[in-house]
């Protein structure tokens, strides 16, 4: 949705009364970008992808950056780049909102997960390290709703086990650690586009990484170049044909342009939640550790007393919906999915994911939410906790 607040913008129809979970903040600066992509002669991925990969490499403070169609595509082809595949494990968060860790399983690895904080919802380094077999090649770590994950401890863990160290930041962008940009901490960083997204351009994402090696290995993966097919060194790598397009690109470009501007007018709507939820004794905010400098988050994510269930979480969501409020639950826990069912997990294998997952809710996050919005969207999770039981302390 266009922002009706800012003389740059026009005013984009919407479903009256209705709240979406999420609307990207678009103005003219990214429409002129797009349009002048569509009135040039290269729409597929050309110059403007090579400077968004330029600009975001800058952006992160990583020397390499490779444009892809999404941070799924984004983690296959750094596990390829790695090497990792049939009879490989690599340990991961069972706890996420995206299905990023699904290439995993693409690239033929077997995912073995490890249990998270209970505050943070990150991976905890002594879980992982207990998780490690001979097996084991690398940790994809995820930087959970915009929380940076304890990346001190994991890196001490990859460094002792000799495993490679791959940061999901797929959720995160413009977060830091230690006063470090989420991006920085992984051998290779994945990043994702899509909506809910504070940097969007539809649908895409980017790798980053310091290792050269790494970086030509993703670029073969992801496609060949045109003045390429006649080499016999590229053709030895079948390619999966995942280029980002310029258009996206141009997208892309112009939203990191506004960055600042755009988490700026997040951390608006983030402290108008906060003062509301504060009135609400049944639930918790976002919580920030310690180590954490800064948090950007992708969604607001609230956790439920301990008194809510699973289902009563689900009958405040839709007791949201009713009211046109968009909600979900922040979580399906990974191995409690078929696909992962399968492969052996069940109810119970991770007590600390499973607790936070059924009572984590994620509400409406974007730069077009009015304080009026935000206090009736907490007032409906209120008036909703009524008639599922009292909230409890969340501790």
């Amino acid at each position: 949705m266009l922002d009706a607040d800012r003389d740059d913008v026009v005013v984009a129809d919407a479903d009256e009364g209705f709240i979406p979970l999420s609307d990207p903040d678009i103005t003219l600066a990214e429409i002129e970008a797009v349009d002048t992509i569509m009135r040039s002669p290269r729409l597929s991925s050309g110059p403007t992808v090579e400077a968004f990969e330029a600009a975001f490499a800058a952006y992160v403070g990583r020397k390499y950056a490779i444009a892809v169609p999404s941070g799924t595509l984004g983690l296959l082809f750094a596990l390829r780049a790695y090497g990792i595949g049939a009879g490989q494990e690599v340990i991961a968060s069972s706890y996420s909102f995206r299905e990023t860790a699904h290439a995993i399983s693409i690239v033929g690895a077997k995912p073995v997960f490890a249990d998270i904080d209970y505050w943070a919802g990150t991976l905890v380094p002594e879980k992982v390290e207990a998780r490690i077999t001979a097996n084991t090649r690398a940790i994809v770590a995820c930087n959970n709703n915009g929380h940076p994950a304890e990346w001190s401890g994991l890196r001490a863990v990859a460094k002792k086990h000799g495993l490679v160290l791959i940061e999901d930041s797929t959720e995160a962008i413009g977060s830091k650690f230690q006063g470090a940009l989420v991006g920085t901490f992984g051998d290779v960083a994945v990043f994702d586009f899509a909506q809910p997204s504070a940097l969007t351009c539809g649908e895409g994402g980017m790798v980053v990484t310091d290792d050269v090696d790494i970086a030509v290995a993703l670029r073969r993966h992801r496609a060949h170049r045109l003045e390429e097919r006649a080499s016999v060194v590229v053709s030895a790598t079948p390619p999966y044909q995942a280029a980002m397009s310029d258009i996206a690109a141009a997208l892309g470009l112009a939203q990191l342009r506004r960055l600042d501007e755009i988490l700026e007018r997040r951390r608006l709507t983030q402290h108008l939640y906060y003062k509301h939820v504060q009135s609400f004794e049944g639930i918790k905010d976002p919580y920030v550790g310690p180590d954490v400098t800064e948090v950007n988050w992708f969604l607001y994510v609230v956790h439920l007393g301990t008194r809510f269930t699973r289902s009563s979480r689900d009958a405040i969501v839709e007791d949201l919906r009713v009211e046109q409020v968009e909600a979900a639950a922040y979580c399906n826990p990974l191995h409690l999915q078929r696909h992962y069912f399968e492969l052996g997990y069940r109810r119970g294998d991770y007590f600390v994911t499973e607790k936070v997952a059924d009572r984590a809710v994620a509400l409406p996050f974007h730069t077009h939410l009015t304080e009026d919005q935000i206090e009736f969207i907490v007032g409906t999770m209120k008036d909703a906790s009524i008639n599922v039981g009292a909230g409890a302390a969340i501790y």
